[in-house]
């Protein structure tokens, strides 16, 4: 007889879901009085504000242009669909059924506690980024209210040529210009040094107060906590796709944008073998989706026991392709239209700043506007601006939630403190002219190399340390579903061969890292090497401390006990856990007969 049936009566009164105030508050009632999402839209709502923002508007589009535009959106929906996917719905299960953020949730197996500890140090690193482009977004929104637009017309001071970006045709082949959005956020926004032999340089003042602004409003939504940052994920979760809409359809509309959404769309099948195109692929998979950085597991850890996650994930991820894609069609329309006005052929010539093409290509679109450009342009960065609060506050909120866990006697306020001041101490680099060569230093060394490491061994702990099937029934006890065939041999098979495939044939054909074709100096890889250290040598810290601490008396016995859960590991509930416990005996003994 099927295990749910034996045991369906044991667990009705323990999992089933509240249907008064009273049975509910029962149901998520904690051993640490854990907080909890309102109802399941919020989850929803909040999951796709961290899951579809900056990683999608920003990230895609000049990692896109980057690898060759529909050369690198093959492999990319590739990676959604065998990688991204997979990893999102088990990182989504394993918070949910254990109610642990990113590092407690690894009590299942003690000895790789380190994949939590390095996934926040890589979302540290991504938090000060992603602050920075929050930064630079409340810089255009300021600058949004002057008339004309400051980006949409040349000044002389910058001293080259120049085509005004509110004109809506024209061509002028053969010169070796750029348009005004290009050259202002090079020249005035950034103020960006043309090489970084002479240092960073000193901090530029109006982005050092506008992302001093970025902080203070994380570290607001920080101290409402997360109920709070759930209602607000209603607002954030609808609203840019009425501006992106918009956009599209205005860049769709530009004279030669076609030629760019044909880039975007048309691969060139000779480099779709590149190891760095492949590598880039997963990378920009873990950024859009939030996956692999311990965001996720700290939001569903949030969640009702038995929330029907199944159906968050479909629409999460669905999304979030989507959301690529769209904004992928918007940038590509108008660098079609530019490189047309310019009489350039070459669609990876039109801009030379990747990392900075959000602040290019959208505001070039919005000088075209033949009406109150000034009101798109405030609506449309605050449209960017839901997006980084939506990516920030699931990052920020992670490392909030990882030192309380720790820490749980020190107020919740010294914490938010504590972590604004280290995110402008760090976020002040990037506001200097050398700052976008940091930060593509750090994107790389920091983050990329190191959660793509992590979320490897993360995925063989569980699949085959901790088990596919036992991970299973932890799923069929939570959800009361079975786990179909796709995510079992992903998450054994498919999954981990392609990560693994990628990582070695990467590093075989290992290139140097650049900026704008600039080499980095020895010293600075050196700086990048320590930092990724910094992340994999949590690996054999923790494990090595887990081991010892077993108290077991042979080695060996130690060493199997730190790769077994240990008694902290299941349920939060205590009555729930009773209930699974039973189930898992169960289940066991079913194995041996």
């Amino acid at each position: 007889m099927d295990i749910m049936e034996k045991s369906e009566e044991l667990q009705e009164l323990k999992v089933k879901k509240p249907d008064d105030d009273k049975e509910r508050k029962l149901s998520q009632k904690t051993t640490t009085e854990k907080a909890k999402w309102s109802n399941d839209i919020e989850f929803l709502c909040s999951c796709i504000t961290l899951s579809v923002g900056l990683g999608n508007v920003w990230r895609f589009p000049f990692t896109a242009l980057q690898y060759g535009g529909g050369t690198f959106v093959i492999p990319y929906t590739i990676i959604v669909f065998l990688v991204g996917k997979p990893l999102y719905y088990l990182e989504i299960l394993l918070g949910q059924f254990s109610s642990k953020g990113c590092i407690k949730v690894y009590d299942m197996v003690p000895a790789v506690r380190g994949i939590g500890i390095g996934q926040c140090i890589c979302t540290i690193v991504v938090l000060s980024i992603y602050a920075s482009v929050m930064a630079l977004t409340i810089r255009y929104f300021l600058a949004s209210f002057g008339d004309p637009l400051p980006w949409s017309l040349c000044k002389i001071e910058w001293n080259t040529t120049c085509v005004d970006s509110s004109l809506k045709m024209g061509n002028f082949s053969g010169t070796n210009a750029k348009s005004s959005a290009e050259l202002y956020f090079i020249k005035d926004v950034l103020k960006e040094a043309n090489s970084s032999e002479n240092g960073l340089g000193l901090p530029n003042w109006q982005l050092v107060i506008c992302l001093i602004a970025a902080w203070c409003i994380i570290g607001l939504v920080l101290i409402k906590g997360i109920q709070s940052s759930g209602k607000a994920a209603y607002f954030l979760a609808i609203f840019p796709y009425i501006i992106l809409i918009i956009l599209l359809i205005r860049s769709a509309t530009l004279e030669g944008a076609i030629n760019g959404i044909l880039y975007f769309i048309i691969p060139d099948l000779n480099k779709i073998f590149d190891a760095e195109l492949w590598y880039a692929a997963v990378t920009q998979v873990f950024y859009a989706l939030g996956i692999c950085f311990g965001s996720i597991i700290m939001y569903s850890s949030y969640n009702r026991f038995d929330q029907n996650i199944y159906r968050d994930v479909n629409i999460i991820t669905t999304m979030d392709y989507m959301t690529s894609l769209l904004a992928g069609l918007i940038i590509f329309g108008i660098l079609g239209h530019l490189a047309h006005v310019m009489g350039i052929e070459d669609i990876q010539q039109v801009t030379t700043s990747f990392m900075g093409l959000a602040f290019i290509a959208y505001p070039e679109t919005i000088s075209k506007f033949d009406y109150i450009p000034q009101f798109f342009a405030i609506v449309f960065f605050l449209m960017l601006f839901s997006f980084c609060i939506g990516s920030n506050m699931g990052m920020a909120n992670c490392i909030l939630t990882t030192i309380r866990d720790r820490y749980p006697k020190i107020m919740c306020w010294k914490i938010v403190l504590a972590i604004v001041v280290f995110g402008i101490a760090i976020g002040i680099f990037y506001t200097t002219p050398g700052g976008q060569y940091l930060i593509n230093l750090l994107d790389f060394y920091g983050a990329s190399f190191v959660a793509l490491i992590l979320a490897i061994i993360e995925l063989i702990t569980v699949s085959w340390i901790y088990g596919v099937d036992r991970f299973c029934k932890d799923i069929e006890f939570m959800l009361k579903r079975r786990t179909g065939h796709y995510w079992r041999i992903c998450w054994k098979f498919i999954t981990p061969f392609i990560m693994i495939s990628i990582l070695l044939y990467f590093i075989a054909t290992w290139k140097a890292l650049t900026y704008q074709g600039q080499e980095y100096s020895t010293e600075m890889h050196i700086f990048g090497w320590c930092i990724s250290l910094l992340g994999l040598l949590q690996l054999p810290i923790w494990m090595i401390y887990a081991i010892y601490k077993q108290t077991h008396e042979t080695i060996i016995q130690k060493v199997k006990a730190a790769f077994k859960p240990n008694k902290n590991w299941g349920p939060c509930d205590q009555e729930i856990r009773e209930s699974y416990e039973h189930f898992i005996a169960f289940w066991r003994s079913s194995k041996k007969l």
